[in-house]
């Protein structure tokens, strides 16, 4: 079965880089990608097409 693809958007590189660490710790989930700001992170999910996003709202 392929892996859930995430990506995570988050302005801390703090919180991303830990959320990556635990996604791509999970057997069946792989972070495909990573953004500091909601411009990158349209671009993307418009060429990674992610099963999933994490997004901090503020």
């Amino acid at each position: 079965m392929a892996k859930t693809k995430v990506v995570v958007v988050d302005d801390s590189a703090l919180v991303r880089s830990i959320l990556t660490e635990i996604i791509n710790r999970q057997t069946d989930m792989e972070c495909i990608g990573a953004a500091a700001d909601p411009l990158l992170a349209r671009e993307m999910i418009r060429t990674l097409n992610p099963d999933v996003i994490t997004l901090d709202v503020e």
